[in-house]
């Protein structure tokens, strides 16, 4: 994939997608990549051009978009005690956190910037990340450059980016047992509930 081309098509994004909110309304109206033939990680223009992204590469999206807006390409990358991970752009407002994110569920898309810290901004997916099998055990605050991949346009999968995600010392976010088992049996009963005013 020739970075220029990449830059051109960011570059022509970033004037019709201005703002986070721009950005987290166009990324859930683009379709989500289910990996149903392969499990991919693509970069940004190679996720933009295949029509598709899951979560990872919903934040490349983002990040080459926003960082032309002046955001700075941070990703929180969350990990869970079932293995399954998730991971969402996150930006600063007026010196409030929110995040930008697709995801298959509901409650794991962006945030509103309404939280004073990144920790109150994880605690924000704490409920919604319980299943059946989930549950968040920690996160960390990761500068995409830092992967040392080409995570903007390269032509392969960037599965290095992940492995350095993986590696990184994370934060534990620890609670109580019974908060868990409250929502446990709310899922378990209800399902998800419904939106909150910070969701996007």
């Amino acid at each position: 994939m020739k970075p220029d081309k990449a830059r051109k098509q960011f570059a022509a994004l970033a004037r019709k997608y201005r703002t986070p909110k721009q950005v987290q309304v166009f990324l859930r109206k683009f379709p989500y990549n289910h990996e149903r033939d392969k499990e991919t990680l693509r970069s940004a223009y190679s996720a933009f051009l295949s029509g598709m992204a899951h979560c990872y590469e919903a934040t490349f999206i983002a990040a080459a978009i926003l960082e032309q807006n002046g955001f700075p390409p941070l990703v929180i990358s969350f990990e869970s005690q079932d293995g399954l991970g998730h991971v969402v752009f996150i930006f600063k407002h007026k010196g409030m956190w929110g995040a930008v994110a697709r995801s298959r569920d509901e409650g794991l898309h962006g945030r509103k910037p309404v939280f004073r810290s990144v920790r109150d901004l994880v605690w924000s997916y704490y409920d919604p990340y319980i299943d059946n099998t989930g549950k968040i055990t920690e996160y960390a605050v990761v500068h995409l450059d830092d992967t040392m991949v080409d995570w903007r346009s390269g032509s392969r999968n960037v599965w290095k980016a992940e492995k350095y995600m993986v590696g990184l010392k994370h934060t534990p976010l620890k609670s109580s047992p019974l908060r868990y088992q409250l929502v446990f049996n709310r899922f378990k009963k209800y399902g998800h509930p419904a939106r909150k005013p910070y969701w996007w």
